[in-house]
């Protein structure tokens, strides 16, 4: 086994990706979909077997879910409603906010953030709340995005699911703190270590699991163009309680009686 590691940094996964293909190995196992993009550049023939992706037509990995139809195959990390979902939850637990903005890098976003956005913005003008475009491709644009949401009562914050976000959540979180924001997360492990305040998304460990099944198939012989690609079957949502009494807010039993974990 080979393993390369790029995080958030397009260049260095551009680098490692050549790295491998360069390799020529039977199989290759691709976390993400920059990581993807680039080793789909890199080779037509290696089979390829994704995991935590978000829109693979969308992107051109492969023709259609069902049918793949080339040399990748693989597992979303989730459907584009789920921004709507973690805006809801959102207003449900912060309840008097006027505008949310959504955060991502448009680099690494899928479809430089359109795939995500477009639920959330309409979401968010359904329920007369101001939608927020924010594109951050460094800490100080973040620093910027967050401190002014929280210069007025009533901004609020959605991290979009996305590689360069998670890589940089650290200081989103002490930021939103810090500034007195309440923000929702794609993933759970922010709310129990980090102390953020809430969290809704898919449960990236059992999407990575589910993909060994399908590396062992086609080592086997079956082709990837052959097996579907899979959408996410377990989400998880989780509430960090005394973060949300540090923003002044209140749980409310609609959260709390559908949260997989409550963090005292």
């Amino acid at each position: 086994m080979e393993v390369r590691w790029g995080g958030g940094d397009v260049d260095q996964i551009r680098t490692f990706a050549k790295e491998l293909v360069a390799l020529q190995p039977d199989l290759i196992v691709a976390q993400g979909t920059p990581v993807t993009a680039a080793l789909q550049r890199e080779t037509r023939t290696i089979p390829i077997v994704f995991v935590v992706v978000t829109d693979p037509v969308g992107d051109g990995f492969v023709t259609g879910l069902s049918h793949p139809g080339g040399n990748i195959t693989g597992f979303l990390t989730s459907e584009s409603a789920i921004t709507a979902k973690m805006f809801e939850l959102l207003t449900e637990i912060a309840p008097g906010l006027r505008r949310v903005a959504m955060l991502f890098n448009p680099d690494t976003a899928p479809g430089g953030g359109t795939y995500y956005f477009r639920d959330f913005e309409a979401a968010a003008r359904s329920t007369k709340v101001e939608p927020i475009a924010a594109r951050a491709r460094s800490d100080a644009e973040i620093e910027a995005i967050v401190t002014s949401l929280g210069r007025e009562s009533g901004g609020g914050l959605v991290v979009m699911p996305d590689y360069f976000m998670v890589n940089h959540v650290g200081p989103i979180i002490l930021l939103a703190a810090r500034n007195n924001v309440p923000a929702v997360y794609p993933w759970r492990f922010v709310v129990a270590k980090d102390g953020a305040l809430l969290s809704y998304g898919p449960d990236l460990r059992d999407i990575v699991r589910r993909g060994a099944p399908y590396v062992d198939r086609i080592l086997r012989g079956e082709k990837p163009a052959d097996l579907p690609v899979q959408v996410p079957v377990k989400f998880e949502m989780a509430v960090n309680a005394k973060t949300a009494k540090a923003l002044g807010l209140t749980v409310p039993p609609s959260i709390l009686v559908r949260a997989d974990e409550i963090f005292e």
